[in-house]
């Protein structure tokens, strides 16, 4: 088109969890949105739930070691890094050479989420569906709805097929 020049340095962010799902979408991101030719930068983000808030004794009134505090913790951190080296493996089968960052959040996923790619500026959002149905989503909220609700840039929702 003339007049119109292609911005071919954008900022996209993948939302990554330990679902099938967030990995097929990063797939597709790869596939759809990424060009060899492009200065784009990935940002692979990962939200971890809130911290739990322990007291010195749990609902039974049995102490909480600080042991079982600490493995809890480090699981939580093992379970980032499980899954941002699962993204970083797809991402190398691509064979792209793309610019990386690794971002971990802590709380309720859509405010995280929403909250990150404001302050990145972030040009796209990439996100998997879970594929909830009405009654569950109805419940359990969506955390994609509400990012492509309340966020300004262009959001992807890429829906994951079972092969059947």
């Amino acid at each position: 088109m003339e007049g119109v020049k292609m911005n071919t340095e954008s900022k996209i962010v993948v939302a990554v969890d330990e679902s099938k799902e967030s990995m097929h979408a990063l797939s597709w991101c790869l596939s759809n949105l990424v060009s060899n030719n492009s200065k784009n930068t990935l940002v692979l983000l990962y939200v971890k739930p809130p911290p739990n808030v322990y007291t010195s004794f749990d609902a039974a009134g049995y102490m909480f070691s600080s042991d079982v505090i600490a493995a809890l913790d480090k699981y939580g951190s093992d379970l980032v890094n499980s899954v941002m080296l699962r993204a970083e493996a797809v991402i190398r089968s691509y064979g792209t050479n793309i610019n990386v960052e690794r971002i971990t959040g802590s709380g309720d996923a859509k405010d995280v989420i929403c909250s990150v790619v404001e302050k990145l500026r972030a040009d796209t959002l990439v996100l998997g569906s879970h594929g909830y149905g009405f009654i569950k989503r109805a419940l359990l909220g969506s955390v994609s709805d509400y990012c492509a609700k309340h966020v300004k840039c262009p959001v992807v929702i890429v829906k994951h097929t079972d092969d059947k």
